[in-house]
């Protein structure tokens, strides 16, 4: 269960893989996004978890200042929440090592992703780990320590990610079992009500598919995109069952009730076309998301409003890890290692730098 004080912590990462599409909007955005409204929330740019398959610097910051501007551009409040950037937080990398020291590897060989890349060597008959990095092996030891290091009680996930919510607490059940009642169990959220939204084909929408609508897109090509989605052949004037139609299915989620109403009204008695359907959805699209692309605009033309943000958030996701990782550092021995630092750093900044500070310690030493 999660903790039971009165209103529980939530904590959402986000991956930065690039501009967010309709679908991510809609199936994690957005009902973070509300949650944020209830509850005490950490949210963060979840850029250590790219480099699993980033290798381009200048692409993954790009991207990693595209999610920060999204979040903030559909109405995410930074004095609501606090919102960081993952590898700001060094607390959380050392916790991942001490959470490794008290895992088993059978848990991770568990792994959704892991055991997905090891099925397609094997089906290529390759050696099971061929080009399985460590990182992707032990991805879910730093999902674990994002959420262990933040106390978080709530993880909001789609069913296909709860794994990566029980092997966190997994972590903290076989870390506690060691050390004493350290850590906080954390417990998915599943957000089982989030529609798959089909793409243009009919698919998931996806990056991968390339079917997928851009939030921010321009507006040509929004409309370009939109004008590809894949119809029936009937006539204008045929009544239609809009529950089969992608158009609406999009329609439905971007649009106002009374006009979802009413365009299920005409689809039901015919008369409307498909391209007018498709006409009516870029409209809907353009007053749902039209003054956020601005807003989102105005912040990637000048990042230092972005920067700001996140160090102020930062600080804040610091000082939290900071508690915990002092809690788990006393637990397992190290504590004695913590306070020999803090006096280390003290006497660096009595004596003038780290010039001098190397020179009183060899002078300590003897040499």
């Amino acid at each position: 269960m999660a903790s039971s004080q009165h209103n529980p912590i939530v904590l959402t990462g986000i991956k930065p893989t690039g501009q967010p599409h309709l679908g991510n909007y809609l199936g994690s955005i957005r009902p973070a996004l509300e949650l944020a409204e209830r509850h005490p929330a950490y949210y963060f740019v979840a850029d250590g978890h790219a480099l699993t398959t980033v290798r381009d610097p200048a692409r993954l910051a790009r991207h990693s200042d595209e999610v920060a501007a999204t979040w903030l551009a559909l109405g995410l409040d930074p004095e609501r929440v606090v919102f960081y950037r993952q590898s700001a937080v060094p607390e959380i990398f050392e916790l991942m090592w001490i959470l490794a020291c008290t895992t088993a590897k059978g848990l991770l060989n568990r792994a959704h992703a892991y055991k997905a890349a090891v099925a397609l060597n094997q089906a290529a008959d390759r050696d099971d780990d061929a080009d399985v990095q460590v990182g992707l092996y032990t991805y879910p030891l730093l999902m674990a320590a994002d959420i262990l290091a933040m106390g978080a009680d709530l993880v909001p996930v789609g069913r296909d990610q709860q794994q990566h919510v029980e092997m966190a607490r997994d972590m903290a059940l076989g870390f506690n079992r060691a050390f004493g009642q350290v850590l906080k169990l954390p417990v998915a959220l599943i957000q089982s009500e989030v529609p798959t939204l089909p793409g243009l084909d009919g698919r998931k929408m996806s990056k991968s598919y390339d079917n997928e609508i851009p939030l921010f897109g321009p507006p040509e090509e929004i409309r370009r995109r939109v004008m590809r989605i894949v119809t029936d052949s009937r006539s204008p004037e045929e009544p239609k069952d809009p529950e089969t139609c992608h158009i609406f299915a999009l329609y439905r989620q971007v649009a106002p009730g009374a006009a979802v109403a009413g365009m299920r009204q005409r689809y039901q008695q015919g008369g409307l076309g498909y391209r007018e359907a498709k006409e009516t959805l870029i409209a809907a699209l353009e007053g749902r998301f039209g003054q956020a692309r601005t807003r989102f605009a105005a912040l990637m033309a000048d990042t230092s409003q972005l920067a700001a943000v996140l160090a102020q958030g930062t600080a804040a996701a610091r000082y939290q890890a900071a508690q915990t990782l002092a809690r788990v550092r006393r637990a397992v021995g190290l504590a004695r290692a913590e306070a020999q630092l803090s006096t280390m750093m003290a006497e660096n900044a009595v004596a003038g730098g780290p010039a001098a500070f190397a020179s009183a310690a060899r002078s300590r030493r003897g040499l």
